[in-house]
């Protein structure tokens, strides 16, 4: 097995990165900057965006499994003091040829220009906004006009996503097992001429969402942590990226409801009480 570490860059991060060297080494585990098989996540869920980015090109071959360093890991499983056990249980898969995964969706973003069409994928989602002024733009749906919005902007996330930026926009978490795409609006202004449905949409696979912002409306635009400012785009096309999914690999169970828990709610039983 081949693997490489992405880290957040503290000194907590970088340690337990030269541990995991360490304990691997001797058990025929290659580290391999180019071409891994897993890339583990030492940090938060900003450095698992990090380490997406990166990678991004080779999906098909490589699997991303995180450690949790940071104050909130939503796609790390294993916590620092459970380096060691993560290290045998990835030798031991090695050793067996069995790589265990889960495979969730992503959002592609095709952005048209004068110049031609830009393909991009966010792993968490996209956002759109004005920068000097609200956002003004058309929505349709399936090639069909849906609303015209104004407001801060529009928010478009992917399942696993649906937990993030989403979640604090009144968003549903929707289970990464659903090959879908959620659009939030980001504060919208309703009045008789710009009217939205006010509520979160659900697209399921092989439906699209067209936006085209008014014509050169300079636009803040964000796929995950890559942040870029535009005034020259003429639509954008969001939709459940097409036969591309990212794989996380499971050396333990961990139901994506209990994550959910786990982050949100801390959940305890209540105990019930003796007369």
């Amino acid at each position: 097995m081949k693997y490489n570490v992405v880290h957040r860059g503290d000194e907590v991060s970088f340690q337990l990165m030269q541990t995991f060297h360490r304990l691997v080494e001797p058990h025929g585990l290659i580290h391999d900057e180019e071409t891994p098989d897993v890339v583990l996540s030492i940090g938060g869920d900003g450095t698992m965006l990090h380490a997406f980015h990166q990678y991004k090109d080779q999906l098909e071959t490589i699997a991303f499994v995180g450690i949790h360093t940071g104050r909130l890991g939503f796609f790390a499983d294993w916590k620092p003091d459970e380096v060691e056990l993560l290290a045998d249980m990835m030798i031991e898969s090695s050793r067996l040829n069995d790589l265990r995964v889960v495979k969730y969706p992503l959002v592609e973003i095709q952005i048209t220009t004068a110049q031609g069409i830009e393909t991009q994928l966010a792993l968490n989602e996209f956002t759109l906004k004005g920068v000097d002024v609200t956002l003004m733009a058309e929505l349709h749906i399936n090639d069909e006009p849906f609303e015209t919005f104004r407001g801060d902007g529009i928010c478009i996330s992917t399942p696993p996503g649906s937990t993030a930026y989403n979640k604090s926009l009144g968003g549903a978490i929707v289970h990464p097992s659903l090959d879908a795409i959620q659009i939030a609006e980001i504060a919208s202004i309703n009045n008789r001429v710009f009217r939205t449905l006010g509520s979160p949409i659900l697209l399921p696979k092989h439906h699209h969402c067209d936006i085209y912002p008014r014509s050169h409306q300079t636009i803040l635009l964000s796929l995950d942590h890559v942040i870029m400012q535009r005034n020259d785009i003429i639509s954008i096309r969001s939709m459940v990226a097409a036969g591309k999914k990212v794989k996380f690999a499971r050396f333990r169970p961990f139901p994506f409801w209990s994550r959910v828990r786990e982050a949100f709610i801390g959940y305890e039983p209540i105990q019930e009480r003796k007369p």
